[in-house]
C-alpha cells in the first residue's frame, strides 16, 4: 500500500509540470524509495534558547525521490517549536518517531518540544523548490533552515 501510495505521489508531481523524482542510486531493489542506497546524510536541528536552529551550510540541498531524515533535538531550557507547513506539503512523510512511539501522519505542520526531547522525521523529498523551517515567530537568521529540493 505505501509503494503505491508513493508512486501515485510522484506520477502527480510529474503530471503537475514538476521535474520528476530522480533517486540517489539506479537500483532501488525491493525497498524502492526507502532503499538505503537511496538515503541522503541526515539534517540535525536543534531547539535550544540561544543557539542556532542548524549550525550547517545552508540552504540544505535536497534531492527530488531520495529519502532523508530531520532530527530534531530540544534540550529543554526553553519551549519551542518549528514550522514549515510548505516543506512539510512538499514531502512524503514516511514516520515521526518520539521515543520509539512511530507516527504515520497523513500531514505535518509544526512540532512543539515541551521539554527536551528528540523528534526524528522521516521522509522522501517529492517538490523540487525552496522552503523554510523555522521557530515561529522568530525572525532572526540562525533561527531558520533554508531547504532546497531539486
Amino acid at each position: 500500500m505505501r509503494h503505491m501510495l508513493m508512486g501515485t505521489l510522484l506520477a502527480g508531481a510529474v503530471t503537475a509540470g514538476t521535474a520528476a523524482a530522480a533517486p540517489l542510486c539506479d537500483d532501488l531493489g525491493p525497498a524502492g524509495l526507502l532503499a538505503r542506497c537511496n538515503r541522503g546524510e541526515p539534517v540535525a536541528l536543534t531547539l535550544s534558547s540561544g543557539r542556532p536552529l542548524y549550525e550547517g551550510p545552508q540552504p540544505v540541498e535536497l534531492q527530488s525521490g531520495a529519502y532523508y531524515v530531520i532530527e530534531i533535538t530540544a534540550d529543554g531550557t526553553a519551549e519551542l517549536a518549528i514550522a514549515g507547513p510548505e516543506f512539510f506539503r512538499a514531502v512524503w512523510i514516511n514516520e515521526v518517531v518520539v521515543e520509539d512511539i512511530e507516527i504515520r501522519p497523513l500531514g505535518l505542520d509544526s512540532l512543539e518540544f515541551d521539554s527536551a526531547g528528540t523528534a526524528r522525521i522521516s521522509f522522501v523529498a517529492i517538490r523540487p523548490g525552496r522552503y523554510a523551517i523555522a521557530i515561529p515567530g522568530t525572525t532572526g537568521e540562525t533561527q531558520r533552515v533554508e531547504i532546497v529540493i531539486q
